[in-house]
């Protein structure tokens, strides 16, 4: 097949997951097209049927705002007609789903009959599309989508509260690869960090409010208390600086390290023994399933789809959104008894390969030939 994908190229989730979908397609013969404002972060090397194409948009005067949707509407276009794709495949609503839409409507005044599917990663509706500012094209265009797919089970029922959707959704949850992420031997890198054999706890986001970064180091603070231990705050975004200065108040500048945005975040990952994951809104929970395929047990909330990935008692532990106490009491007490710490890592990695690549990217290819055969028999 000949698919194109449009995501947002950056460190988030949803561009995260596109990339390596599009990266896994490509493995497997298919001809993949990222159609984006600039190279996805995880496209770094060179693949013999892997294909980006950039949208740039016109500087014009008279435009306060860039009209980025027309532009990658325009590039859609240009793409499905001389690359001859078979189907475009867009992650994230807003507005990618809307401007696919869009490009549809053009390709057919021009003969061509484009299908394309929408995958819906979380925020997309439980935090922007409800807002009335988008709602009602969040909602027309996922309707309008040939096909449409979620995460988790978890997102599935918000989006059906949340909008009047006609359109059948299909659960595909994110998924890892082992070929990368995989618990390898750091020791040198580990010493380096945590010199004295502390234990090393890790959070990955992008510090946005939703990812309760605060309660990251309000955890850790407990927990330093009783356990010698270092903590890794992997990420960047508005709420750093406010959590560096958190850091200052606590005097634990010591102990946290901030090393800002990481590509090689596995390797950080083999020398962690916790990861922590408070966030009070998770669609999925992708950072928890890259950590738990490193052998690290997570400490989570309950909140959104991290029940389907983190397992209380066996993978890791849950507790309420906004428990600190429940929380680091949880990372104690793994932390002090190693014979559990290294049942759960056991664990954590058996429950991360139920999302092996290679056992979702066939969901997606026999969801890709469903679509295009739906579409031959209404045609």
């Amino acid at each position: 097949m000949k698919i194109g994908i449009v995501c947002y190229p950056t460190f988030g989730g949803s561009g995260v997951v596109a990339t390596e979908l599009g990266l896994g397609l490509a493995d497997k013969g298919h001809d993949v097209h990222f159609i984006t404002y600039k190279r996805p972060v995880r496209l770094t090397a060179f693949h013999t049927n892997v294909y980006f194409h950039e949208v740039t948009s016109l500087d014009y005067p008279l435009f306060e705002y860039t009209p980025y949707e027309t532009s990658l509407a325009s590039k859609m276009v240009d793409v499905v007609r001389f690359e001859k794709l078979d189907l475009l495949h867009v992650h994230y609503a807003i507005p990618h789903a809307a401007v696919a839409y869009m490009a549809r409507q053009i390709l057919r005044s021009q003969g061509i009959d484009i299908p394309f599917v929408t995958t819906l990663h979380g925020t997309d509706i439980t935090l922007v599309g409800i807002d009335q500012s988008f709602a009602p094209v969040v909602e027309f265009s996922i309707n309008q989508s040939d096909g449409v797919t979620v995460v988790s089970e978890n997102l599935k029922q918000e989006t059906l509260r949340s909008f009047h959707i006609s359109r059948d959704i299909r659960v595909i949850p994110n998924f890892i690869d082992f070929s990368r992420f995989r618990k390898t031997n750091k020791d040198h890198f580990k010493r380096a960090i945590a010199p004295d054999g502390e234990k090393i706890l890790v959070h990955i986001s992008n510090f946005r409010k939703v990812k309760r970064v605060d309660d990251v180091i309000r955890i850790f603070e407990i927990v330093s208390k009783k356990v010698k231990s270092k903590l890794l705050m992997v990420g960047d975004g508005p709420e750093r600086k406010y959590m560096e200065e958190l850091c200052r108040s606590l005097h634990l500048c010591d102990e946290i390290r901030f090393l800002g945005k990481q590509e090689a975040v596995e390797e950080l990952l083999a020398i962690a023994d916790l990861f922590l994951l408070p966030s009070e809104s998770e669609s999925f929970g992708l950072a928890a399933l890259e950590a738990m395929a490193c052998e690290v047990p997570v400490i989570s909330s309950n909140a959104g789809g991290i029940p389907e990935v983190n397992i209380d008692g066996v993978t890791g532990y849950m507790c309420e959104v906004g428990d600190i106490r429940g929380m680091a009491d949880r990372c104690i007490e793994l932390l002090q008894d190693d014979s559990s710490l290294a049942a759960f890592r056991k664990n954590a990695f058996i429950q991360a390969g139920r999302y092996d690549i290679k056992q979702i990217l066939p969901q997606y290819e026999d969801y890709y030939t469903e679509i295009l055969n739906n579409r031959k028999v209404i045609g």
